[in-house]
């Protein structure tokens, strides 16, 4: 398309919902060809935070191929991530979390933005695979309670205690 489209942020975000939702958007710059194609010119930054903003992650779909996906409230609907997790286990100051295959990113991305809203204050940082996700804790033997409220979290009490 050759006419160039100027959209607000919130128009350009629905708009790559529903480019994800219709599947095959494999990575950002991919994602940056088919809003060119809509008349949309974005940059990799831009297309990254619109990603992130939406929530959106890196999965793999039933091929092996890797394909955004857009978690529909995670972060505000942690009974969600229970569906993501197998199994939680301690050690020192981390916690390793077993998921489906194709579930740690998506788990991963969660247990982030909720570190970084403050619903996992104990947790500071993840790293994914394709099923584990290993979670870091903010003290050198924090790993059983960070273990305890990600199990709380998943649940849907967002680490509230008795």
């Amino acid at each position: 398309m050759s006419v160039k489209k100027i959209l607000t942020s919130n128009q350009r975000k629905s708009l790559i919902t529903n480019l994800i939702n219709r599947g095959g958007v494999e990575s950002q710059s991919h994602l940056i060809s088919l809003l060119a194609r809509e008349g949309v010119k974005v940059t990799q930054a831009t297309a990254s935070r619109d990603l992130e903003d939406l929530g959106a992650s890196r999965v793999r779909d039933a091929s092996g191929q890797f394909q955004y996906v857009i978690s529909e409230g995670i972060a505000s609907k942690p009974a969600s991530a229970a569906n993501l997790i197998l199994s939680v286990t301690a050690s020192g100051n981390l916690a390793v979390v077993r998921t489906p295959p194709g579930g740690a990113q998506l788990l991963a991305s969660a247990i982030d933005r909720n570190s970084l809203n403050g619903v996992l204050k104990s947790a500071i940082g993840t790293i994914a695979g394709d099923d584990t996700v290993l979670v870091v804790s903010k003290t050198s033997n924090g790993g059983s309670e960070l273990a305890k409220s990600i199990s709380l979290f998943a649940s849907g009490t967002k680490g509230k205690r008795k």
